[in-house]
């Protein structure tokens, strides 16, 4: 599983020029939209929810969360207008990261407004994992991948590939860990409700 990214042929793009390659791509005849996160640690400065979060206030970053409801609305009206799947399989380790507890409460409102978002405990692809950490991956139907670069948890750019076989291979493995993914509401009312707020 995505053997052929050890030797597909890649473009690295920086932050901004990654920023903009996505969007003229997603702008265009764009059928699915596939994204597989396997770090536990980000960072999202400017986002009120993660800086209150970042600041150790963990009730009013759960407070803020609201905030992004209609701009999440707005993504998925207008992935259904134009008639484009979008999904994202989430990996997580255990114990869970405070990073990860709270982007679940994100990731939580995105799927009450229909998101199709599954979760996939990170002990289940250890055997994936023996050489390589599985990559964090942005799908764009059948034609483009990016596997997304950080810099201790804060965005730095992507590896741009528009080699079919690359792509069947990211879009092939996307879908197995996808099928093996649990239901999200599932894995957030028995793992992450019963947590007490991270120190």
């Amino acid at each position: 599983m995505f053997d052929s990214f050890r030797r597909g042929e890649f473009e690295l793009l920086q932050l901004e020029p990654y920023l903009d390659d996505f969007a003229k791509s997603f702008a265009g005849n764009v059928r699915s939209l596939n994204k597989l996160e396997r770090g536990q640690d980000f960072e999202e400065p400017g986002f009120a929810s993660w800086d209150a979060f970042d600041a150790g206030d963990w009730d009013r970053s759960i407070a803020l969360i609201p905030q992004k409801r209609e701009a999440y609305s707005r993504q998925l009206a207008e992935a259904a207008e134009r008639n484009i799947l979008r999904r994202r399989l989430r990996v997580v380790e255990f114990p869970v990261t405070p990073y990860v507890q709270w982007e679940m409460f994100v990731l939580r409102l995105r799927v009450e407004l229909g998101d199709l978002i599954r979760v996939l405990d990170a002990r289940t692809v250890e055997d994936l994992e023996r050489t390589d950490r599985i990559p964090e991956l942005v799908i764009l139907g059948d034609a483009l991948v990016y596997e997304v670069l950080y810099d201790e948890g804060a965005t730095i750019g992507a590896r741009r590939c528009a080699d079919p076989e690359v792509v069947a291979d990211a879009v092939a493995g996307f879908d197995i860990l996808y099928e093996r993914g649990e239901n999200f509401v599932e894995f957030f009312d028995r793992e992450i409700l019963p947590l007490a707020p991270p120190s």
